[in-house]
């Protein structure tokens, strides 16, 4: 089944709400005011919008070594298998071509089946001790 693609757009302080609605769909902590105050204001999200509502979203930022890193890559779960993650994912790598990076929970097999089919590759695993969850987490590259 082909799915219309999305608008793919840059976030806005307008959009806040909806982009913690989308981070919200994945982890209910309270994220509103660190989205609204934190993510947006860094100026590296984008949004995916389909029929007028915001169902992704994209945070990439850039090391002073010259690193690209996917910070943040959510997808409203209706909306998962209709191509937004990719579409996003290509943004990323437009605007900031490779190497690119990003960390996610080794727990999370939908995202590692999602990065790995776009050719990122481990390059490091951690046990948990250096994120907040204390999730045992993954180091993948896309070169």
């Amino acid at each position: 089944m082909t799915h219309p693609s999305p608008l793919l757009r840059p976030a806005t302080a307008a959009d806040a709400a909806a982009v913690a609605e989308v981070y919200l769909a994945h982890d209910d902590d309270d994220v509103r005011g660190w989205i609204a105050g934190t993510v947006l204001p860094a100026g590296s999200t984008w949004v995916a919008e389909t029929a007028g509502r915001v169902v992704a979203l994209l945070s990439v930022s850039r090391t002073d070594d010259g690193v690209h890193w996917i910070e943040h890559l959510y997808v409203d779960p209706p909306q998962v298998g209709r191509g937004t993650g990719t579409a996003l994912l290509a943004l990323a790598l437009q605007r900031c071509g490779r190497p690119l990076r990003l960390y996610t929970f080794a727990a999370n097999a939908g995202a590692r089946r999602f990065y790995e089919r776009h050719g990122f590759v481990v390059i490091a695993q951690g046990d948990g001790s250096g994120n907040e969850e204390r999730c045992p987490d993954l180091l993948y590259e896309l070169r």
